[in-house]
């Protein structure tokens, strides 16, 4: 079996999720390439990303209004750049597509069609179909054209499946640094920095994974500050985000390893993340028996992704864990609540792979 995993690199809720389902295949034994759907935009289209993403970092109201631009991605693919793809494909004996982002669906069904035998997975990495999904006409229900794969996936008081993050057992309660991890995902989206100005304010010491320089403060106290480089493309770069912590010059030494992203050392030390519910994020949740403090989502998906949290035991809402005092035992409770339910949770990859 070879596997083209197919992801998005404006989304790195999806596209850090499939290079780490790549990593996993290769680890037993499956032959896995990453392909992203940017590489084969117009240039043009592809130039107006960066500017975008400034925007929706900048103004969370921009970013949830920007959602009913999604669509545009789902067209207008360079058919050259398509076809030449699709010849690599075959040329890989590819005979499974997983589809993380939904712009990819027509490319993938269009592959199967052509080539017998070809299944098309699409992977779900939140608990419903996000908007690359529902603009493509692919939020599930398509009998015979694709198999619909949901990680969130609600079973025996867990997660059905999940693609694990790491190998490595959970750190105990006792082996965390005490610290809050509070991040906006891959476009530094949402009210997080509100909201760990206000918690460093209280008392704890917060991780900020900053998304551009003058999001840091001149006077941070205990506080740290982290960035993915902001030169880094993931439709030229396949490997994982370079991420380093911002020295107090402002320089940034970036480093990535090759099982996972570096941030999730971050997220596997901490007592707790502070973030909009996206589905990666809850991914690192998972591997890491890390809570969440659920702040605004990002979209009705996101919504649906806190209440699964909630109602599993695994995460708090914000405004709640505040009436609570910001209580630490509340935060044991939860970790103890997904170390838990882990061990449950089987390997997507290794589905795949058995």
């Amino acid at each position: 079996m070879t596997v083209a995993v197919l992801t998005s690199g404006v989304a790195l809720g999806v596209h850090v999720p499939g290079l780490l389902l790549a990593r996993r295949l290769a680890e037993v034994g499956v032959r896995a390439r990453v392909d992203v759907v940017e590489r084969h935009l117009p240039e043009r289209e592809r130039g107006l990303i960066p500017a975008a993403k400034a925007a929706f970092h900048r103004d969370f109201r921009v970013a949830l209004a920007g959602q009913r631009l999604a669509a545009r991605n789902s067209v207008g693919l360079v058919e050259d750049s398509v076809a030449e793809l699709m010849a690599r494909w075959a040329a890989d004996d590819v005979d499974l597509l997983v589809v993380l982002s939904g712009f990819w669906l027509p490319t993938a069904h269009r592959y199967a069609a052509a080539h017998a035998g070809v299944r098309v997975h699409a992977c779900h990495v939140d608990s419903v179909a996000s908007p690359s999904f529902t603009s493509s006409g692919g939020g599930g229900g398509h009998p015979g054209a694709h198999e619909d794969i949901w990680l969130l996936q609600e079973r025996d008081g867990g997660v059905a499946r999940t693609i694990p993050v790491s190998r490595e057992a959970a750190l105990s309660w006792g082996e965390r640094t005490g610290r809050l991890l509070a991040h906006g995902g891959g476009w530094g989206m949402g009210t997080y920095r509100a909201h760990a100005a206000e918690l460093a304010r209280a008392g704890f010491a917060v991780d900020v994974v900053a998304y551009e320089r003058g999001d840091v403060p001149d006077e941070r106290g205990r506080d740290r500050y982290f960035m993915i480089d902001p030169d880094w493309q993931p439709w030229h770069d396949p490997g994982f985000p370079p991420f380093g912590q911002i020295a107090d010059d402002g320089r940034v030494e970036f480093t990535r390893g090759v099982d996972h992203h570096d941030g999730f050392h971050l997220t596997r030390a901490a007592v707790a993340v502070v973030s909009k519910p996206g589905g990666g994020t809850l991914m690192d949740s998972l591997s890491s028996a890390t809570p969440v403090v659920l702040l605004e989502p990002f979209g009705a998906h996101e919504a649906r992704n806190a209440r699964l949290w909630v109602r599993l035991g695994f995460g708090i809402a914000h405004d709640d864990w505040v009436r609570a005092g910001r209580s630490l035992d509340v935060l044991e409770s939860l970790h103890r609540n997904i170390l838990a339910a882990r061990p449950r949770a089987l390997s997507y990859a290794d589905q795949l792979a058995h």
